[in-house]
């Protein structure tokens, strides 16, 4: 018997010095107690492994999945043909040609 890498006479050992140290009405409740520890530790470890193993399934089903992409239809834009001129009476030919003059200082 080899639990933890400890054989049967350190396990009889390691029992013998909890005894002493513990007391027989003390030791079956530190028994218990690291007993229910243990079973938690269990159940937390198959609810890790589970939820684990749900999300690399669904990992590799995105994976695999073949990427479906669509196309939105161009956007119609509508030309203004008649464009006002603004209210100060500039055209937009006049905006460009002073734009386009060298600045005199």
């Amino acid at each position: 018997m080899n639990i933890f890498g400890i054989g049967l006479p350190e396990m009889a050992l390691i029992m013998i010095l909890a005894l002493l140290v513990f007391g027989p009405k003390k030791l079956p409740e530190i028994g218990r107690s690291l007993g229910k520890a243990i079973r938690g530790f269990q159940e937390a470890s198959k609810e890790f492994e589970t939820e684990f193993k749900k999300e690399a399934e669904r990992l590799e089903k995105v994976v695999t999945e073949p990427m479906k992409a669509t196309l939105e239809p161009p956007e119609q834009k509508a030309l203004n043909s008649t464009v006002e001129p603004p209210a100060d009476g500039i055209t937009t030919a006049e905006v460009i040609e002073e734009t386009n003059q060298p600045q005199q200082s």
